[in-house]
């Protein structure tokens, strides 16, 4: 056989292995980044209803929580969050004494506050930059609001780890509490707490723990 078809088969040879190690790399990329990178909001709520993360406490998030941060910000920082969870699932939230609790093995705590809900023009809007708020309404109902931040911005200088906002009311998002669901308010979430409700009776016991927030 002449030498220029050797080389050409040998020159075929290798494009052609070539091309298939191109093919089994972008497939490995695309299966790691199909795993990692591109769950779906069933994907996250399947996750969220499989009930892994809870460690025993059995209420679930507000349908108005980013379930892709929870999902994101869980994983970050799994000891803390099992931590919170446990602590819920194990204390008795409904008896215990109002007042700040540390919780075991993390440098939070859960404070247990007994109060009333007001008119929204007496409470304050709110996001954090480095924390998470998890709020549990284990008590009464109380009233949430999520602002729009296309009708919002910052009417005061950020004081850390707290920063306040104007907005436009009839954009805000507004959520009653039920015992069977607590909040999760990620910072990109601004919003108010203890509003008053449509209810008679506007007293409430809400626990609250502030998480740190992973980049």
């Amino acid at each position: 056989m002449p030498a220029f078809a050797i080389f050409a088969i040998e020159f075929c040879c290798f494009v052609l292995n070539f091309l298939i190690c191109v093919i089994i790399f972008v497939f490995c990329c695309n299966a790691s980044y199909s795993q990692n990178c591109c769950k779906s909001q069933v994907d996250y709520t399947y996750w969220v209803l499989q009930k892994e993360w809870s460690n025993g406490f059995k209420a679930l998030p507000d349908v108005s929580t980013n379930l892709a941060e929870f999902y994101s910000q869980y994983h970050k920082n799994k000891a803390q969050w099992d931590a919170v969870f446990l602590w819920l699932a194990q204390t008795d939230l409904q008896t215990i004494s109002a007042g700040k609790y540390s919780i075991p093995n993390t440098d939070l705590y859960a404070s247990v506050e007994d109060g009333v809900n007001e008119p929204l023009d007496k409470r304050g809007s709110e996001s954090h930059y480095h924390h998470i708020d998890l709020q549990y309404v284990v008590k009464g109902t109380e009233r949430f609001a999520l602002l729009h931040h296309d009708t919002s911005y910052p009417n005061k200088a950020y004081v850390p780890d707290i920063i306040g906002y104007s907005y436009d009311v009839s954009k805000a998002m507004f959520i009653d509490s039920t015992p069977e669901r607590f909040f999760l308010f990620f910072p990109s979430d601004w919003h108010i707490a203890k509003i008053q409700t449509d209810k008679e009776d506007q007293k409430i016991r809400v626990v609250v723990v502030k998480l740190d927030y992973v980049k």
